[in-house]
């Protein structure tokens, strides 16, 4: 039985619910609810709780609109990641690059490449959160301008994510609910995704040529890892394991995901508590609340009734190009991970779910808040004395963006649908 048809709404529960939902997602948009102190995550929540509160949608049917693969297997991952964090390696990697002898256009193409191969495995948000401080103070030490090296990092999170389907919470979501084979969808979205790197690095190479050169004051310097060489050694093997299960073998992938996670939380160096605390709380908050208040705005039959009279008008949901569009316009308003969640009802079948990961994924580069990869960047950079305006981020992300879009729409067309 869905969810939806375990839910039943009177008339004012169904009032109720619809405000609900428009209040979540306005959050979601703005990023905050307006007069008070509420993030994403506490909108989500709040939300979810109104509704079982409200005796709308009850404990058992809001347990079972929770996509428990999806939470899990990115559970697991943030605890893979977390033993990076932890061990020194992204402190590492990132003094690394700091450090490389070459001009800031040759950096910032080592950069880009570097962050995208790195969020298409290791999740682009927890790269985006461990490694934005230490770019701060890197480009600082170097006396380098460090906005276009930070739009880097965001845009390159954000790009490279689409490559697998472990890249972003998002892919998640469409993989785990479309059952996504790892290789076939890698094979088929690794040529857009290198084009897109590609193309963020030629736009802001051309953009700020001649200023690279900046004093910072970038306060407090962030804070190093001392790296722990056999911890950073046991996280590769252990990220190299799941890869290696993914790609070659049948095994459930969140079995997968989860075994890694108790692995490395068995511990003999890193007390359990504090890699937990290296796990995104608020984005597993975020993700649980949207699947109760989605679950319940669908039981209102609002959303079929929608998609229903936008079939009349010709825009056909099992149409890759209607997929893309509409996921590309979504995930610009209220964010690619709730635009996905959102529309995971409505993509069954839909072109292998390859439509909705590279709309959500490029699409999220043209403005601050379409994905949490680049929210993150701009909030460190700012706590930083760093300051990244939604005009100077759009300034670079709208072409990188409309570029990449424009290319990921075509390669849908010809080559996947």
């Amino acid at each position: 039985m869905e969810v939806a048809d375990a839910i039943s709404l009177g008339e004012g529960s169904t009032a109720f619910t619809v405000i609900i939902f428009a209040l979540v997602y306005l959050a979601m948009a703005l990023g905050t609810v307006p007069g008070f102190k509420v993030d994403r995550a506490g909108a989500a929540l709040i939300g979810a709780l109104a509704l079982l509160v409200a005796d709308v949608i009850h404990e058992n049917a809001a347990w079972n609109a929770i996509d428990f693969p999806t939470m899990a297997l990115l559970f697991g991952l943030m605890v893979v990641s977390a033993q990076f964090t932890m061990s020194g390696f992204y402190t590492a990697v990132t003094a690394r690059l700091a450090t490389v002898e070459a001009s800031p256009v040759v950096l910032l193409a080592v950069i880009v490449f570097s962050v995208g191969a790195l969020s298409a495995l290791l999740t682009n948000n927890v790269v985006a959160v461990a490694m934005a401080p230490l770019l701060v103070s890197a480009c600082a030490a170097r006396k380098l301008n460090p906005v276009p090296f930070l739009l880097a990092l965001g845009f390159a999170a954000n790009a490279g994510s689409v490559a697998t389907i472990i890249g972003s919470p998002q892919n998640m979501i469409v993989a785990t609910r479309l059952n996504l084979p790892f290789v076939a969808y890698t094979l088929t979205a690794i040529v857009p995704a290198l084009f897109a790197l590609v193309v963020i690095w030629a736009v802001l190479a051309l953009l700020y040529r001649g200023q690279w050169v900046r004093e910072t004051v970038a306060g407090a310097p962030a804070a190093a890892v001392p790296f722990a060489r056999w911890e950073a050694i046991k996280g590769l093997v252990v990220a190299g394991l799941v890869l290696f299960a993914f790609v070659f073998t049948g095994a459930n992938r969140v079995h997968v995901a989860l075994g890694a996670a108790g692995i490395l939380l068995l511990n003999r160096r890193f007390a359990s508590r504090d890699m937990l605390r290296e796990v995104d709380a608020g984005l597993l908050i975020m993700l649980l609340g949207l699947f109760i208040v989605n679950a319940a705005f669908a039981a209102t039959g609002l959303p079929d009734q929608v998609i229903g009279d936008l079939a009349q008008k010709g825009v056909d949901l099992k149409n890759p190009g209607w997929v893309f569009a509409l996921t590309a316009v979504l995930s610009d308003i209220v964010g690619n991970t709730p635009a996905a969640i959102l529309l995971g009802p409505y993509i069954d079948g839909i072109s292998d779910g390859i439509a909705v990961t590279l709309a959500s994924g490029f699409s999220s580069n043209l403005i601050v808040f379409g994905s949490l990869a680049t929210i993150i960047v701009v909030e460190a950079a700012k706590e930083r004395g760093v300051i990244i305006s939604f005009a100077e981020f759009s300034r670079a992300g709208a072409p990188i963006a409309l570029a990449t879009l424009a290319f990921a729409f075509a390669w849908v067309m010809l080559v996947v649908a």
